[in-house]
């Protein structure tokens, strides 16, 4: 076990410690470290790949409220500590949020960014009610009469949740409510992706319902860098983990091209 105590936080991190560019995958809500497990296993030989828990996930604790540019320092700060100057910044969901910030307050680390399921606006009104009753059901009784339809649109039909079960019903309680302020009260940078400049690789699934195709389309559209979406068939939201055999080769290729 690796931890990093930097930005005034303890950040749980895994590193492959390969002397080679590096690669530091940030997860999504309610998932940790181990959701990039199919893309340490296909770029260690080449890359330095490290994953970390963000605040409130895994291994790492809330400490109190933050935002996501909080987390951008985070993720800055660990490379920092690690002693590395520049890496490709890659992110899932809410670990693209960050990671897109990470890019606007220290562009000249970012060597290039890997977008998965993930966008540059806000969270869909239609959706946060929906969100509050399902952190109130947790908060009072565990996430197990939630957990199937969280799974559901995280997950997919494609991933076996048990072993997720088994990581939410160890997570503290008390250490949700910050993430979800985060998340539903995230601030909208879309109107600042033309101040990124670094190359882009952006993932979608087909089948993603909590993040439509039409934002990753405002992010390939704002980011200069960027160039087609990869769009993952069959894919939910977690299209890394649960269709790698279509990501990893084309981010194997992109990470090769930048040199």
């Amino acid at each position: 076990m690796s931890f990093a105590d930097t930005n005034g936080q303890h950040l749980y991190y895994e590193d492959t410690g390969w002397d080679g560019p590096a690669v530091i995958f940030s997860h999504g809500f309610l998932m940790d470290h181990d959701m990039f497990a199919p893309q340490v296993d296909a770029l260690r030989d080449r890359y330095r790949v490290i994953t970390w828990d963000e605040r409130g996930h895994g291994q790492t604790p809330c400490e109190g409220p933050f935002d996501y540019w909080d987390s951008a320092r985070d993720v800055l700060a660990l490379l920092s500590y690690l002693g590395i100057d520049e890496a490709v910044l890659g992110g899932m969901s809410q670990g693209g949020f960050l990671s897109l910030r990470a890019a606007l307050l220290s562009p000249e680390r970012v060597r290039a960014l890997v977008l998965i399921d993930t966008q540059a606006g806000l969270e869909d009104p239609e959706s946060v009610p929906a969100l509050w009753a399902g952190h109130e059901e947790w908060m009072a009784n565990g996430p197990g009469a939630v957990q199937e339809s969280v799974a559901a649109s995280i997950l997919g039909a494609d991933v076996d949740p048990s072993p997720w079960y088994a990581k939410w019903a160890a997570l503290p309680r008390e250490g949700l409510t910050d993430p979800v302020n985060c998340l539903v009260g995230r601030d909208d940078i879309t109107g600042r992706l033309g101040e990124i400049t670094a190359p882009a690789i952006i993932f979608h699934g087909d089948a993603d319902a909590a993040i439509p195709m039409a934002r990753a389309e405002v992010l390939r559209d704002g980011l200069s860098g960027a160039g087609d979406i990869v769009v993952v068939i069959g894919a939910g939201h977690a299209s890394n983990l649960s269709h790698p055999d279509q990501v990893n080769g084309s981010l194997r290729a992109f990470l090769d091209g930048l040199g």
